[in-house]
């Protein structure tokens, strides 16, 4: 019998080719998702849907009655921006819909046997305050409330494995990128150059275009979920024991891929500066030796293969649309 998982957001950007690599791998894959966001066409087609907000009753009901082996929660409220103008909605979605996702799986006496993997942020919990390349165990001083939402959830599952016995891995991820992140709002640096590179607008740099990224491409990072949620795992002691950095090791400027995606375009669109944004972290780069040494996981997608794939997605979705 095929082994079960629920994917929390799997209609999203990265929650959707984390489906994918579980039904290769020949999972039965279920999606909880509430298409806030999300959206119905990046759903496999051999996944089970359910439309559900992760911080309801009925969510909690699917979680502790469907005997799930694991549940990847990508759920989350991702917007940085967001979390400063309305910290209390960021946490409503990113601590009590975490939480009660672990609490369904207490609830169902699956604790030990249904691991979690829970979708964090390598690129915002350690802060400013630290020297990359920045290491599972190094101090954590957020800069947003998105971050230190994230934090708090990663020690309410640390909590819980402690205490009830749960099974659960957080995923510190650095700046994911690839086929079907959304180019609206703050989705991600080079979904919106893309956008603008195709519709031939200016690049807009927040600040001087200098602040550093780990980029890793979302191919890589499925799967590095797909191993964090079926290769063995340390013993549930301290937050960092099953924490773990998911990047490069590499550190990117802004600008660095404003000129990467303007070379594979073949484009001269204008580079545009603009005033830095609230919390936004300057430097961010992650040591990936652990997920390596644990997980069995390194990235294999170079950026600049990974900027120009995710570039002729993005001009086909278009010509796509464009015939419709």
């Amino acid at each position: 019998m095929a082994k079960r998982v629920l994917i929390t957001g799997g209609a999203g950007f990265i929650g959707s080719h984390v489906s994918e690599r579980f039904l290769e791998a020949g999972w039965a894959v279920e999606i909880l998702d509430d298409f806030s966001t999300g959206k119905r066409s990046n759903v496999p087609d051999q996944a089970r849907v359910h439309t559900l907000d992760v911080r309801t009753p009925d969510a909690t009901r699917l979680v502790a009655e469907g005997g799930f082996d694991v549940v990847v929660h990508f759920a989350a409220q991702m917007d940085v921006r967001r979390s400063v103008s309305e910290p209390v909605f960021d946490a409503w979605v990113n601590i009590i819909g975490t939480l009660n996702m672990a609490e369904a799986i207490r609830q169902s006496g699956r604790a030990a046997t249904t691991r979690i993997v829970f979708a964090s942020s390598g690129g915002a919990i350690y802060g400013d305050f630290v020297t990359p390349p920045s290491r599972e165990t190094f101090s954590k001083d957020p800069e947003s409330p998105y971050a230190i939402a994230k934090l708090s959830a990663e020690y309410y599952l640390a909590y819980y494995g402690r205490v009830h016995g749960m099974s659960s891995v957080a995923l510190r991820f650095g700046n994911v990128y690839g086929p079907r992140q959304d180019p609206h709002g703050e989705a991600g640096v080079v979904a919106i150059f893309c956008g603008r590179i195709l519709d031939g607008r200016a690049l807009t740099i927040f600040g001087d275009g200098e602040q550093t990224r780990d980029y890793v491409y979302v191919k890589d990072v499925a799967r590095a979920t797909f191993a964090a949620a079926t290769q063995p795992m340390p013993p549930s002691e301290r937050l960092d024991a099953r924490g773990f950095n998911i990047g490069t090791g590499v550190g990117t400027s802004v600008n660095e891929v404003a000129r990467g995606l303007l070379h594979a375009a073949g484009s001269r669109v204008a580079m545009e500066c603009a005033p830095p944004r609230l919390g936004e972290q300057l430097r961010s780069v992650l040591a990936v030796d652990k997920a390596r040494d644990v997980l069995g996981w390194t990235p294999s997608v170079t950026l600049g293969d990974g900027l120009a794939a995710t570039l002729r997605w993005f001009a086909e979705a278009r010509a796509v649309a464009g015939r419709a």
